[in-house]
């Protein structure tokens, strides 16, 4: 199991989101490329980059710093916030992207989303964010969808979505443990092949080992995203990966 590090971007600044609100958003003293920096020496296995303009508002002006970010480390970058459209999915895979997460596209265009599976097989992720009661929200978390989890699992996984990024829409990571009913339902619901990454975070290693411990009918999870719980010196990089080597 891959050990994501998450960099939330907003207005050019790297943030944090307590609860998912860019109204909220507490800005952090390392700049975006900087902080992904930190984070691969800190020993993260991939990146998770969200661009929070691009997703709440459409402004796509922090693409250059995504692009720096994927120029600048040697682990793989998935990046998301905004991906709405096949040139932006073009344009971020060109740059070097790893995979790209969609979310409000992949609910409310399907036909998009079938094509670009289509022409990028394997490198399209769903982020989906998902309420206590397994309604999916969008946008940024600034608008209901009206689907809900199960539902949206099954019809994703049949477009050939490459894997799954789950977060629960206004849980704060530090002090709620994760939504194991979800994670579960989405390791049953999707095939093998496809990715099922818990996306929001974790209070401690003792909520770690309980994802890496996660079995539906033997499908596990292939990742996990991580930060706040870091930095706020929770644990380490190094604990982190203990914890995954002894339930690999």
């Amino acid at each position: 199991m891959d050990l994501y590090a998450r960099v939330n971007i907003l207005d050019g600044r790297a943030v944090r989101l307590p609860r998912g609100d860019v109204a909220t958003a507490i800005s952090l003293e390392a700049n975006p490329v900087a902080r992904a920096q930190g984070w691969v020496e800190k020993g993260a296995d991939k990146l998770l980059i969200i661009d929070l303009d691009a997703a709440a508002f459409g402004n796509y002006g922090n693409r250059p710093l995504v692009r720096q970010i994927i120029d600048s480390v040697d682990v793989p970058v998935v990046v998301g916030g905004g991906v709405r459209s096949a040139r932006e999915v073009e344009e971020l895979l060109g740059a070097g992207a790893w995979r790209v997460t969609m979310g409000t596209v992949a609910l409310v265009d399907q036909v998009l989303f079938w094509d670009l599976c289509r022409e990028h097989p394997g490198q399209i992720l769903v982020s989906l964010d998902v309420k206590k009661d397994e309604e999916l929200v969008m946008r940024g978390w600034t608008e209901h969808s009206g689907t809900f989890l199960e539902e949206a699992l099954v019809e994703l996984s049949s477009a050939g979505a490459g894997g799954f990024m789950i977060a629960e829409a206004g849980r704060d990571a530090l002090h709620e443990p994760p939504n194991h009913a979800a994670l579960a339902l989405a390791l049953q619901t999707s095939l093998p092949e496809e990715e099922v990454v818990a996306a929001g975070g974790v209070r401690n290693l003792a909520d770690l080992e309980d994802l890496c411990e996660l079995d539906a009918d033997g499908s596990r999870l292939s990742g996990v995203v991580v930060g706040r719980e870091i930095t706020e010196g929770r644990f380490t990089f190094e604990d982190a990966k203990a914890v995954v080597a002894a339930n690999s």
